[in-house]
């Protein structure tokens, strides 16, 4: 068995010239710009509402409960 390579023959490749460099007009035009939005810029609104912030907190108090109490049915 002998392996064969995926890879195409260099020298049957189309677009490539002597020594395997690539023509001019050969390769794609680069990215006309790296900007990631089209729409104008909104500043960031700054800290988090009060609805996440208490739900947080109240999870994290009733979660805190749980394991106080669990505790104390444990050592009875």
């Amino acid at each position: 068995m002998s392996a064969h390579s995926p890879d195409p023959d260099p020298r049957n490749t189309t677009g490539l010239e002597p020594g395997g460099s690539v023509p001019p007009g050969e390769t794609p035009p680069a990215e006309a710009s790296t900007a990631s939005g089209a729409g104008p810029h909104r500043p960031l609104k700054r800290g988090w509402s009060k609805g996440p912030l208490v739900a947080i907190v109240l999870l994290a108090v009733l979660v805190a409960l749980f394991f106080l109490a669990y505790g104390i049915v444990i050592a009875l």
